[in-house]
């Protein structure tokens, strides 16, 4: 038998018992802390997953946004069973993640299990340079925005500002939906900061532990950037950790229609303790609460309106349309109609068909979002009589 040196005995004893704790307390080495501070800016490398271990395999929490992993089809909630040819079951997570990077432009071949699928699915995945651009925004249509965050970076905050901003230089922001779907969490700070631009009092979210340390409390300040304007918060069971922050606070104040899926449930913050060999301890030292005392640990936010994954395919049109009065010989005339403009008649039509076929939550978030400013109009012009 070969010796084995104390401080590799010593890692591999603090690892263990760390792991025993809970499935987010770890011992990470030099070149693992260096990947969660890399990470946290935006850019590290892999495959471009957040991975948890369920039952001895690797469980997919969600895939990052236009990663490899995301385009080669990987979805919330996949189990890993296989890395290339090597079984996942006996692994620790540690090993299975490290297995899992590698050189960018190197193969590997995931073996996955997939509810609702009978056979294991073996998809090809080619290694890169993960770069996440975590906040992506859009119009969806004129008044109505869109806002995706795919991570929580240190500088989430700052670019979901800027990207409201940019919005609001293209026209009348009545509304806004916000994308939290598949997004893993990340850090604190940056929840915080998120949930305080659509804010402008109360609390946001508070940690509880055993030490006083553990013990903190963060509050909105004033300056709501949507000004009031309704906000759709879309969740899934990919939305952990700071997502579930975000969703929770908007959800407590009242300030957001929170619709989708039940969250994953991670309501526990892990503190960073670096050690003098270059590599952590990365120790869960508390639990956070909702505004209103809500523990999400084990349990997620569970939506106001629930939209279930479905896939919608585009009927075949018919050739014959249903007839209206318009149609009909002879048929009066409306003198007070607004002049139509051929050309323009079918604008929109297309577009609105495509979202509903190609996201149908972010479709019924954008007529739900169109519903309540409706609704805000009437209740205004009532109140003004």
């Amino acid at each position: 038998m070969e010796s084995v040196p104390d401080e590799k005995l010593l890692e591999d004893a603090i690892r263990g018992m760390l792991t025993g704790l809970d499935p987010h307390s770890a011992y990470l080495d030099q070149e693992q802390y260096n990947e969660l501070k890399v990470g946290t800016t935006g850019q590290f490398g892999g495959l471009g997953i957040e991975v948890g271990m369920e039952n001895g395999f690797v469980k997919v929490i969600a895939p990052i946004d236009d990663t490899p992993a995301a385009l080669a089809g990987i979805k919330a909630g996949d189990l890993i069973i296989r890395l290339d040819d090597r079984p996942v079951k006996g692994m620790s997570l540690n090993d299975a993640v490290k297995m899992m990077r590698g050189e960018p432009g190197s193969d590997i071949v995931l073996t996955v299990v997939r509810e609702g699928v009978e056979q294991p699915l073996k998809i090809k995945i080619t290694r890169d340079v993960i770069r996440v651009k975590s906040v992506r925004s859009r119009m969806l249509e004129p008044g109505y925005g869109y806002v995706r965050i795919s991570s929580f970076q240190s500088q989430t905050g700052d670019s979901v500002t800027e990207a409201i901003t940019d919005l609001k230089k293209k026209g009348d922001l009545r509304g806004l939906v916000l994308d939290l779907r598949n997004n893993p969490g990340g850090v604190l700070n940056a929840a915080v900061a998120v949930s305080d631009a659509f804010l402008d009092s109360g609390l946001i979210v508070y940690t509880d532990g055993r030490i006083e340390d553990a013990k903190m409390k963060f509050s909105a300040t004033p300056n709501d950037v949507l000004k009031g304007a309704p906000i759709v918060v879309l969740i899934n069971a990919g939305s952990a950790s700071a997502s579930e922050i975000v969703a929770g606070a908007l959800q407590d104040h009242n300030r957001a229609v929170i619709m989708g899926e039940k969250t994953f449930g991670k309501g526990s913050v892990q503190t960073i303790m670096p050690t003098s060999n270059g590599g952590a301890v990365k120790l869960t030292t508390a639990r956070y609460y909702t505004p209103s005392g809500r523990s999400i640990q084990a349990e997620g936010i569970v939506p106001d309106v629930q939209v279930s994954r479905v896939k919608l395919q585009m009927a075949e049109k018919s050739e014959f349309s249903p007839i209206k009065e318009a149609d009909l010989a002879n048929h009066l005339t409306n003198e007070k109609a607004p002049k139509s403009d051929p050309a323009k008649s079918g604008e929109g039509k297309d577009d609105e068909e495509l979202l509903a076929v190609q996201d149908y939550p972010l479709n019924e978030a954008l007529n739900l979002l169109k519903g309540v400013t409706i609704m805000r109009q009437q209740t205004r012009g009532l109140a003004k009589k």
